[in-house]
């Protein structure tokens, strides 16, 4: 509260602040907190003339939304300077006029009552006309070409206009329990403008992916990329859905094509795992035997891992029968290796507060005991299996047919009817989305590979700090290590933007039409992403989901609401209280799932994970102690130890056994002894080529006008029909009398079979 004494320790600080909303707070650089400051002068210098005395809370709401008319006809002006100060005021109505309030929960009410008023005024329409004028400014482009170093100041504009815009799609995207009804309508209405082609004849999104090019290629270097990226995320998200939506699709697809439901939901499973202990290192091996001649190992009592564990530790559903009440602790904790880590207490990824809620008995999640997935098998499986049974049983083959079993033993129809009872794969189709182009993804790469942490700074590479670096650079050591850690907390906000939106648009893809998602997938793959995202994991991967590259009492909207403490550097070093960096976690969940979904039943791809030797690497992943990152590490370990030979598997049993216990088993998969049929020599051209011929095929044959005569549509409008010029051969007109008679008159034609119902 204003006002208020507050404790000059700086942890007590960073414990109070911990309720500042991340989402918002990411959107600010450290740089950029002289700037609230700035907003409130100019809204308070224009507002002063209009209240006469009272403050923006005080306002009925016709009071505010005449004084929103006024500052909207103001930015029509011509005189940028006076745009950008408007800009500005209306920037502090959508962060919630902090200088009227007391506490960070005052803010935020504040801030969405205001956006749902800005975009019922239609403030969101202008401000994309100025963001429009702002990208088509080639005179600011130009300017920027030639600096040598570009600052902060040379994208204000930009950012004011990204700032609101971001906080309007990110607070009414988010729906809360006390909405009113106009508000949950102008959510709708506001979903359908953004996905519709209605700015400029092209969805937003789109705008925003030609502002990511456009900053990549050089033309706009003063593009600032972190509110781009984060606007580019939150609109996708926004107009398409996140993954519980993204599940409620497939749902409502499988019902349509008359499926079997799906065997269970992957969020709430994996919600249920619980993390395992990490592969031991030789070092780590010697130490434990040391410690055991010495007699001083000890066993930690079983910690769960993270805040999906907290929820099922404390779920009341959790079977609890006595087999399970007298397990033994050791049994417990299934671990990749037995044997107590002695690095456990620096590994554990604990809860962040609050804990979850509980979940209700409705959603509770059930499976078969001890193995989390249910089964799957493909077409493809099922294929194989009658072809080679069929071989057997009766000589030949029948191809592709899976419904023929005539000649076949009655247990061969029994395993065919079991296989098909398991959940196969199919995408349905539906209306295409919009798909980012070639040059969209290389760009996306360009700065995920410039925001890397084992990137090194090179002449030619894409400058990502020009909304980070101040105008005059630091001087003294406090402020050089508190630029320091905004450049750092820069690059992991771009990271975890472009991860999110990468993985968002796959799966959508995917949903859509597998050939969308197979075309942008060989586009990735084509602009190195696999060995990008392994160069990324080659680092310290405990040293980078452990960085504390935060200034908690810096973060919005903690810093405009508390009196400010003395920073130290003592206090900067020591960072913040958290023990884990939970967005880079995000991060490297989200990397490692692209890669999944990259190499996923792709021979050659995988192939690429073993030529680039990315096993030692995706096992120190493992070190990171969180049930769901540990999964898809498992997922790339599977998928490529049939070709990393036998004396591999055997040094690696328990990596091995915790792959067969946690990742889902495929029908007719060895992939624990490299006899499939699968471990063939590769070609990765040949491979990426029939990929792109199969997709060049369909494309052709549906969107092409110049179609092959033999898929062109029948067309079926007797009008239509009837008013076609059809070529006629030259001498036709001296036998048409002759065709007429015999085609059409001596033929009995039965009117009355016209009246009768097919």
């Amino acid at each position: 509260v204003r006002g208020q004494v507050f404790s000059k320790a700086f942890d007590s600080r960073t414990r109070r602040c911990r309720i500042s909303n991340p989402l918002l707070g990411e959107l600010y650089s450290y740089t950029e907190e002289p700037e609230f400051a700035l907003n409130r002068d100019y809204f308070e210098e224009d507002f002063r003339s209009h209240a006469r005395g009272r403050r923006w809370i005080e306002l009925t709401v016709e009071e505010q939304r005449a004084y929103v008319m006024r500052l909207l006809d103001a930015l029509e002006v011509t005189d940028r300077d006076k745009r950008l100060k408007v800009a500005r005021a209306i920037l502090y109505l959508a962060q919630g006029v902090f200088d009227e309030c007391d506490t960070e929960v005052d803010v935020l009410h504040w801030s969405r009552h205001n956006i749902f008023l800005l975009y019922d005024m239609g403030i969101f329409t202008a401000l994309l006309e100025l963001l429009s004028m702002e990208i088509d400014n080639s005179q600011a482009c130009s300017s920027a070409v030639r600096k040598p170093a570009i600052s902060l100041a040379d994208s204000t504009e930009l950012r004011v206009l990204l700032s609101i815009m971001y906080l309007m799609v990110e607070t009414i995207r988010v729906q809360t329990e006390d909405d009113r009804p106009e508000w949950i309508a102008a959510r709708e209405t506001f979903k359908n403008e953004l996905a519709s082609p209605l700015y400029n004849g092209e969805p937003f999104a789109l705008l925003l992916f030609t502002m990511v090019t456009k900053f990549c290629s050089m033309n706009a270097p003063h593009f600032p990329m972190k509110k781009v990226l984060l606007l580019l995320w939150k609109t996708i998200l926004f107009t398409l859905g996140g993954f519980e939506e993204l599940q409620e699709m497939k749902v409502r697809h499988r019902e349509r094509l008359n499926l079997p439901p799906l065997p269970e939901d992957s969020i709430k499973v994996v919600r249920a795992m619980r993390a395992a202990s990490p592969p031991a290192s030789a070092m780590e091996l010697i130490e434990q035997q040391q410690q055991q001649k010495r007699g001083r190992r000890s066993r930690r009592p079983l910690v769960k891992q993270d805040s999906l564990d907290t929820y099922n530790e404390r779920d009341p559903f959790k079977n609890d029968d006595a087999r399970d009440e007298e397990e033994d602790p050791e049994d417990t904790d299934s671990g990749i290796e037995g044997e107590v880590d002695p690095l456990d207490r620096d590994v554990i990824i604990q809860p962040p507060p609050p804990p979850p809620p509980l979940r209700p008995p409705t959603e509770r999640v059930n499976f078969p005991k001890g193995l989390p997935w249910a089964p799957k098998v493909r077409e493809k499986d099922i294929e194989h299996f009658l072809e080679t049974s069929r071989n057997k049983f009766i000589g030949f083959t029948l191809g592709n047919d899976t419904e023929t079993l005539v000649g076949l033993p009655r247990p061969i129809h029994e395993s065919v009817k079991t296989l098909k009872q398991v959940s196969v794969g199919i995408t349905p189709v539906i209306i295409p989305l919009f798909l980012c182009s070639f040059l969209h993804q290389i760009a996306l790469l360009k700065l995920l590979l410039a925001a890397a942490p084992t990137s090194k700074a090179k002449t030619d590479s894409i400058n990502i700090l020009a909304d980070v670096l101040p105008e005059e650079m630091p001087i003294t050591v406090l402020q050089s290590m508190k630029l320091g850690i905004d450049v750092n907390r820069h690059k992991e906000i771009i990271v975890k933007a472009i991860s999110a939106l990468l993985l968002l648009l796959l799966k959508h893809f995917k949903l859509n039409h597998i050939y969308q998602f197979e075309i942008v997938s060989q586009h990735l793959v084509f602009a190195n992403c696999i060995p990008l995202i392994l160069k990324f994991f080659n680092q310290n991967i405990m040293s980078y989901i452990s960085a504390k590259n935060s200034i908690c009492v810096l973060d919005f909207p903690h810093c405009v609401v508390h009196e400010m403490p003395e920073l130290t550097a003592e206090s900067l070093e020591a960072g913040d209280s958290s023990q884990f960096c939970w967005r880079n976690l995000f991060s490297c969940i989200n990397l490692l799932r692209i890669l999944n979904k990259l190499t996923k039943w792709k021979h050659s791809r995988t192939m690429m994970l073993v030529v680039f030797k990315s096993a030692p690497i995706l096992k120190r992943a493992l070190k990171v102690k969180q049930a769901m990152m540990q999964l898809y590490v498992l997922k790339l370990l599977k998928i490529q130890t049939k070709y990393l030979g036998r004396q591999w598997r055997k040094s690696n049993m328990k990596t091995m056994s915790a792959i067969y216990q946690k990742v889902r088993h495929r029908l007719n998969d060895d992939w624990a002894y490299g006899n499939d049929i699968d471990a063939r020599p590769w070609d990765f051209q040949a491979e990426e080529c029939a990929l792109r011929e199969s997709i060049e095929k369909f494309n052709s044959r549906r969107y092409e006008r110049n179609r092959n005569g033999d898929f062109a549509p029948v067309d079926n409008c007797l009008q239509s029909v009837l008013g076609q010029r059809v070529e006629l051969p030259e001498d036709f007109h001296y036998s048409y009398e002759m065709w007429l008679e015999r085609e059409v008159f001596s033929q009995p034609i039965q009117w009355e079979g016209l009246l009768q119902n097919p």
